[in-house]
């Protein structure tokens, strides 16, 4: 079972230019091979999302614009993280409740995921979430 000391910030490789900076994503940035890649933009100040855990997949959240917050719950423990930097990621693993909230003005969060879109694989309610951490 996934603990909040399982999700990790992960610095990725970048390169530094004055005409502007790049950050890498390649397989060996992350610790699994991604097969859905989306990303949440637009969205307003007060609205939350996320608001679900996966049983198998796990996600890497990237802040490629502005920042938000990232709510963490493994069933006993929460953790706020505040995404700000584009060459810093969150990994997710499985089995950990997740809430993104507090956009600022053009945030954008990139995701990626270890496994195409599949609600097989969500967990939506929160009670659900705790029956199954606790079994």
């Amino acid at each position: 079972m996934s603990k909040i000391k399982d999700c990790i910030l992960i610095d990725l490789p970048k390169i530094i230019d004055s005409r502007g900076n790049l950050a890498v994503i390649e397989k060996q940035a992350i610790p699994f091979s991604f097969k859905r890649v989306y990303y949440l933009y637009d969205v307003r100040s007060d609205a939350v999302r996320g608001g679900h855990s996966h049983k198998i997949q796990h996600k890497f959240l990237i802040p490629l614009s502005g920042s938000f917050d990232v709510v963490l719950d493994d069933g006993s423990e929460k953790k706020i993280l505040n995404l700000n930097k584009p060459d810093t990621g969150l990994l997710i693993p499985n089995g950990i409740w997740r809430e993104l909230e507090n956009f600022s003005a053009g945030a954008v969060c990139l995701a990626l995921a270890s496994d195409v879109y599949d609600e097989e694989d969500y967990i939506r309610n929160y009670k659900d979430f705790l029956k199954s951490k606790n079994q």
